[in-house]
């Protein structure tokens, strides 16, 4: 049997050098990487987190554990990550980070597919930050298991729908600060999410976005199975069960608790959305870290 591949080999080998030159293999790009960093261990004992991803390659995190570094580095939730130390969710960092070059474009002016392409560029730098810094090593599984799907409920969706974001002018000054939009809303601009505890604010949000920011308090993977294309303003607001997580909160004065008496997340989303969760199987992406270090202060 061994005779018989290193044959097959050989004749490949004939083939090439019969088939003349060939196209050279092109060279991958080196992976973007920060040119500086400053990793120090957080001290304070507060439980407030500040990120921010800024013009020009900079990444800036205050009070921040290395489970919501991988989160924000793998685009994945916490029921996703599996293994590691026992202070992956407890010891907290403060970051600040930048990467030397052209600044990137401007968000506003980007198509989506361009900020799809910034934020994976983002989320590479983020990952060789954690490798270099934190000695993070993991390795994905994929797994069947609950998950629920994002239907539209019978009488149909109850958000608003934001009409197609027009083409910038041609002589359109991108210094020029975008329309202030709605206080109710997002003060991110368009396409942006808050998401405190027992509360979801979206401004110009696709649903699969809305989705995914479901599947933290839910602790499930939910798949936007809708059919709908469009950009959603959207105010949802329930009462969180105690198995349900935290959702993610900035820098600033906590929000006031959800009221006692509120509805379930699962009655508010049909409620106020128009849209509900229906219970399936399907695969579940999982990070399984295999090895951290704790970053020293420099």
């Amino acid at each position: 049997m061994l005779s018989f591949f290193r044959a097959l080999l050989v004749l490949a080998l004939i083939n090439v050098q019969q088939s003349g030159a060939q196209t050279p293999t092109p060279t991958p790009s080196p992976a973007p990487t920060f040119d500086v960093a400053s990793v120090k261990p957080n001290k304070t004992g507060g439980m407030g987190v500040r990120i921010m991803f800024q013009p020009g390659g900079r990444f800036n995190a205050d009070n921040i554990t290395l489970k919501f570094l991988v989160r924000l580095a793998y685009d994945v939730q916490d029921f996703q990550i599996s293994g590691g130390p026992p202070w992956l969710n407890s010891d907290r960092y403060d970051i600040e980070a930048k990467a030397e070059g052209p600044p990137e474009g401007d968000m506003r002016t980007m198509t989506e597919e361009q900020r799809q392409a910034d934020m994976k560029r983002r989320r590479l730098m983020l990952q060789a930050l954690l490798a270099d810094r934190f000695k993070l090593t993991l390795h994905k599984e994929s797994k069947e298991a609950p998950i629920y799907a994002l239907v539209v409920a019978k009488n149909g969706p109850k958000m608003k729908e934001l009409p197609p974001e027009p083409p910038p002018a041609p002589d359109a000054d991108p210094k020029d600060p975008p329309d202030k939009p709605d206080p109710k809303h997002m003060v991110m601009g368009r396409g942006g999410m808050r998401m405190g505890r027992g509360e979801l604010t979206g401004n110009g949000v696709k649903l699969s976005f809305l989705a995914e920011a479901l599947s933290n308090p839910l602790g499930r993977t939910v798949v936007d199975k809708t059919g709908l294309k469009g950009d959603y303003n959207f105010e949802l607001k329930w009462t969180p069960d105690e198995s349900q997580g935290p959702g993610f909160r900035g820098a600033g004065d906590a929000p006031p608790p959800p009221d006692a008496n509120g509805p379930s997340i699962f009655t508010a989303i049909q409620e106020q959305l128009g849209l509900k969760l229906e219970s399936q199987k399907g695969p579940v992406d999982l990070l399984v870290i295999d090895h951290a270090e704790k970053a020293s202060e420099n």
